[in-house]
């Protein structure tokens, strides 16, 4: 019998998130983005349905890019963080693909490495107040002017950058990195700003290119907010089973530490998922599953291999029922909000030992 832990993912949710992004950001080019294999959701399980869908696969390393197109898709891939050598560089442009410049070390490699079969496209990335990558803004014009003197490089270039605070739609930072970047629109060919909090803000959504990211999978960018408050659906849903139950007396401790003791006598499931699966170990003690419909407490310490829940006060639940740990009736963003983190976190930290399936209903 097969470990029953598997993770399902939904494509009619994938899309509804979709069409969430075209309706805050109609006029807007979209890149996908499906780093992080993405976002843990897999590449083969996203990609055939985004295709054709939208307008650009933003990936952060070039065997992602490889990944797609072994899946025969055809549509552009940008790489976010460029490329690091001469090989890459050709490489990207024998896959038909855009890699990032952010660095004038970056700049110099292309336009010193010639290509055969040119012209190959390429985006700017700016560092508009983030700190992380990209060129100042007073070296712009100058990066963009090297780049269209280049024979073997596309015209006019996309030119970008990322918000620092976009999930606080109304902090000044915004308003400062929005000014900078204008500042540049008379130089670029394209250019593209916002990312999914941004979309879901209305923080540059009149650009050219708009890059969702863990909007597409039905996760809630903002603090204390999830996918619902904003209009989304769970795209994926973490399911495993009750796979045993017993019952303990009053003052019995469960677990290593036996960091949690029954103040009754208390029914307790065994679920065969743990850390060795992604579920996070430093769950709170707010932390539930949904078993039929039911909130049931997770108990004691989550292990490698298994968590134990509390089905004292839970009608009928049985050895071999379904368990859903988060998806459409546990929001992700309460089990990262109790773990101390974030729900883009808990899907990429997902192992492989989780199976996939495709939601058929």
């Amino acid at each position: 019998m097969t470990r029953p832990t598997w993770m399902r993912v939904n494509p009619a949710a994938l899309l509804h998130n979709l069409r969430r992004v075209n309706a805050s950001a109609p006029q807007s080019r979209v890149l996908a983005m499906v780093k992080a294999n993405a976002y843990g959701c897999g590449i083969e399980n996203v990609v055939p349905v985004l295709e054709g869908q939208v307008d650009g696969f933003g990936v952060a390393a070039l065997d992602e890019a490889c990944a797609i197109r072994a899946l025969g898709a055809r549509t552009p891939c940008v790489l976010m963080g460029g490329v690091f050598d001469a090989e890459e560089w050709r490489s990207v442009n024998r896959l038909d693909c855009i890699s990032m410049v952010h660095s004038h070390e970056q700049l110099a490699l292309m336009l010193q490495t010639p290509l055969t079969t040119p012209p190959a496209s390429v985006w700017v990335k700016v560092n508009t107040g983030m700190q992380r990558l990209g060129f100042l803004p007073e070296d712009v014009p100058g990066v963009l002017a090297a780049l269209n003197a280049s024979s073997w490089i596309a015209k006019n270039p996309c030119v970008i950058t990322h918000f620092a605070r976009a999930d606080e739609p109304d902090h000044g930072a915004n308003r400062q990195q929005l000014a900078t970047f204008a500042t540049l629109n008379a130089h670029a060919g394209m250019v593209s700003i916002a990312n999914s909090a941004a979309i879901l803000s209305g923080l540059g959504t009149t650009a050219d290119w708009v890059r969702p990211g863990i909007m597409l999978y039905g996760v809630s960018p903002f603090s204390g907010t999830t996918a619902k408050d904003v209009g989304l659906r769970p795209v994926v849903s973490l399911m495993s089973a009750i796979t045993a139950i017993h019952d303990i007396a009053a003052g019995q401790p469960v677990g290593y530490g036996h960091a949690w003791v029954a103040s009754r006598p208390s029914r307790i499931g065994i679920i065969p998922i743990g850390y060795g699966d992604g579920y996070p170990r430093h769950v709170g003690k707010d932390a539930s599953v949904a078993v039929n419909g039911q909130e049931v407490p997770v108990v004691g310490r989550v292990s490698m291999d298994m968590l134990t829940v509390d089905l004292t006060d839970s009608v009928d639940v049985c050895t071999g029922d379904a368990v859903e740990l988060w998806g459409e009736h546990m929001p992700i963003e309460r089990i990262a909000h109790s773990a101390g983190t974030i729900g883009y976190e808990l899907l990429c930290q997902l192992t492989d030992r989780v199976r996939h399936s495709r939601h058929t209903g």
